[in-house]
């Protein structure tokens, strides 16, 4: 019985972790993108596509990989498929662009997070952590009161701070 209580507290510390909680969430969000995007190749750009090439349908282009029979409807990809194999190279190019969209939207984003921490990181300067000792010239502690090179006298630390 105790064995069963120590996996479960273990399991239930593992899955509320930050990082475990923060990637199920980055999953789902990814999903409801991913149709987003989905829907901008086959509704948007597809089209545009479809356009600037004279009216050619990407979804639906494929070869067949075996002989149809006399007469049957072979016209369309779902109706090729019903009747046997086939080489749907069509939606691969679709799967292939939106690969690139997503790839795109995602540098953006990556760039904006970046800058955005960047600033952040600008604005606030970092503390300085040492002083010039004014007679040998060495970086000395910014709390020091005196220097370990030359042992001259720095003063207090409020003096030092105002020499930099």
């Amino acid at each position: 019985m105790g064995n069963k209580k120590g996996i479960m507290a273990e399991f239930k510390e593992f899955v509320l972790r930050g990082n475990v909680v923060d990637l199920a969430v980055g999953v789902i969000i990814g999903a409801a993108f991913q149709a987003i995007v989905n829907s901008l190749v086959k509704d948007i750009i597809s089209p545009l596509i479809g356009v600037i090439t004279g009216g050619v349908d990407f979804s639906n282009k494929f070869a067949l990989l075996y002989s149809a029979p006399d007469g049957a409807d072979v016209s369309t990809l779902q109706a090729a498929q019903a009747l046997g194999p086939v080489f749907a190279y069509g939606s691969f190019i679709t799967a292939v662009i939106n690969f690139f969209i997503m790839a795109v939207v995602i540098f953006f984003m990556i760039k904006v997070i970046n800058s955005l921490r960047g600033k952040k990181q600008q604005a606030e300067p970092a503390a300085p952590v040492d002083k010039e000792c004014p007679f040998c010239y060495t970086r000395v502690n910014i709390n020091a009161t005196r220097c370990p090179n030359c042992t001259s006298q720095l003063g207090t630390q409020q003096e030092a701070v105002q020499q930099d």
